[in-house]
């Protein structure tokens, strides 16, 4: 099972990205999927997760700003960011809660990440 997440890229301050992580391979079942990100020099903090069903939860600093979705059919999420700021800047991770068949149990699996830098 693979993350491939895309869509970082260089943006100024007040543009938008859309990143977007699609799972592939083995994949029975999906439950919470959401995104990391990792600024310089900080720890890894989650951003923004979604449930199968939708439920969405954000970190305080981007509600309002990111919006997170997903397909479950494509089994992709996607991250909508907007009103970028130099501190939104870092790699972004994509994860997903995997299950390989009706009888395994869940377990996290990561993209490689996508590095998004947001300039002044």
């Amino acid at each position: 099972v693979q993350l491939q997440a895309f869509g970082g890229g260089l943006v100024q301050a007040g543009g938008s990205l859309r990143l977007s992580c699609a799972a592939s391979g083995n994949v029975f079942g999906i439950g919470d999927m959401g995104w990391f990100r990792q600024a310089p020099g900080k720890q890894r903090e989650l951003v923004a997760r979604i449930t199968r069903g939708g439920r969405t939860t954000y970190v305080d600093s981007v509600k309002g700003q990111f919006t997170i979705s997903r397909d479950n059919a494509k089994r992709m999420i996607f991250l909508e960011m907007n009103r970028l700021e130099p501190e939104d800047t870092g790699v972004y991770y994509c994860y997903a809660q995997i299950r390989q068949s009706a009888w395994d149990s869940y377990y996290e699996q990561w993209g490689q990440g996508t590095l998004v830098t947001v300039s002044s």
